[in-house]
């Protein structure tokens, strides 16, 4: 993909969310302009487009750091200013110990940037009341990011995690699509990129854990979304299964593409086989029949896994990649774990996989909202 489109990919994806911010700045200015009849809400829209600017997920929480660090900011400038006045040295102490409190309180860099700036405007314009205009401009910043995110344009949790599943699961399959690649022709080049790229995939799988963890915040905390928890909660724990999974396929690759004197097509055949169902399975992983034909894909695998008797000695880590491979893909679309287990040992089964979480009914209020990804 070249630079311009990579860019304009990077803007596409971003669109809503600007936009949101946008739309968020230009509301908060107009409530401290307006209705607080404040001269120069300037804080307002800043403190609303400070708090939307973070991952889908984790925008409330960006809001409340937001509010810790301006609260602990300009209260610290405040008392610095009634007790030493508006000197340089008293600038530096304020910073310095605006800062140093954020940090105990948890040290999140918005919080910490905050405490800062609020310490450093109120104590540099020396003026009581720009201290509490600012205080408040800042409330109704991030009132409006948290209606924004919390309410309006609530991120669904489950839509979260399935959008960060497929993008694991799609480089898991093209990482493996390399590995069957490399195999059949033999050529060093593929063999580094496919183990380059399922090396990687520990960052996706990084991204993965924190949506997790922010789908979680998101069922808990977002007025939209508190009462149907129990959709996310499935997911979230079947979510634990795509690591496992991450790990075998690189035990595969590196195992297959280190194997010397055997036929690399015999291995070739059920990587590419198990990459072409976890490709599938990345299109929709929360679709039934999408995870039951993974399931019957990776059964097939095993079948002709176990049936071609027990691995030469150079190709047995190979082997065992494979299956470790089928036994984590089957546990991810819903087969039990020790069903799955049993599956790889004896190369048989037959499995009816569950219904996956539904994504929770969208409130009426989010029905107005582009759905988010």
């Amino acid at each position: 993909m070249d630079p311009l489109r990579r860019a304009s990919r990077r803007v596409a994806d971003s669109a809503w969310p600007l936009a949101q911010g946008t739309a968020a700045a230009v509301i908060a200015w107009t409530i401290a302009k307006y209705a607080l009849d404040h001269d120069e809400p300037f804080f307002a829209p800043v403190a609303a487009v400070i708090a939307l600017n973070a991952t889908v997920g984790e925008r409330g929480l960006n809001a409340v750091r937001l509010m810790q660090g301006v609260v602990v900011g300009i209260i610290v400038g405040e008392l610095t200013l009634a007790l030493l006045g508006g000197e340089p040295g008293s600038l530096a102490l304020a910073t310095f110990v605006a800062m140093t409190i954020a940090v105990a309180l948890g040290g999140a860099r918005i919080t910490v940037a905050q405490a800062a700036v609020g310490a450093i405007l109120t104590v540099a314009i020396g003026d009581a009341e720009a201290g509490y205009e600012r205080f408040i401009d800042a409330v109704v910043g991030a009132g409006v990011a948290l209606t924004f995110s919390q309410l309006l344009f609530s991120p669904e949790p489950v839509r979260l995690l399935r959008s960060a599943e497929s993008a694991a699961l799609a480089d898991m399959g093209r990482g493996l699509e390399l590995t069957a690649d490399a195999l059949e022709r033999d050529d060093e080049e593929l063999a580094e990129a496919a183990v380059s790229r399922l090396r990687d995939l520990r960052d996706q799988l990084v991204e993965l854990g924190r949506t997790r963890r922010a789908s979680s915040r998101v069922s808990r905390r977002s007025a939209a979304w508190r009462s149907q928890r129990a959709p996310v909660v499935r997911e979230t724990e079947n979510v634990g299964y795509l690591d496992l999974l991450g790990d075998s396929c690189l035990m595969l690759s590196r195992a297959a593409l280190a194997a010397e004197g055997v036929d690399r097509q015999e291995l070739a055949r059920p990587t590419r086989a198990l990459a072409r169902a976890l490709t599938a399975l990345a299109g929709d992983p929360g679709d039934r029949l999408t995870r039951q034909a993974t399931v019957e894909r990776v059964l097939e695998v095993l079948r002709e896994s176990v049936a071609s008797g027990p691995p030469a000695d150079p190709a047995l880590a190979a082997v065992m990649g494979i299956r470790w491979v089928a036994r984590d893909s089957l546990m991810f679309a819903g087969v039990e774990p020790q069903q799955a287990v049993d599956a790889v040992d004896e190369g048989t089964g037959e499995f009816d996989v569950p219904t996956p979480p539904p994504a929770p009914r969208v409130p009426f209020v989010s029905r107005l909202r582009r759905p988010s990804k």
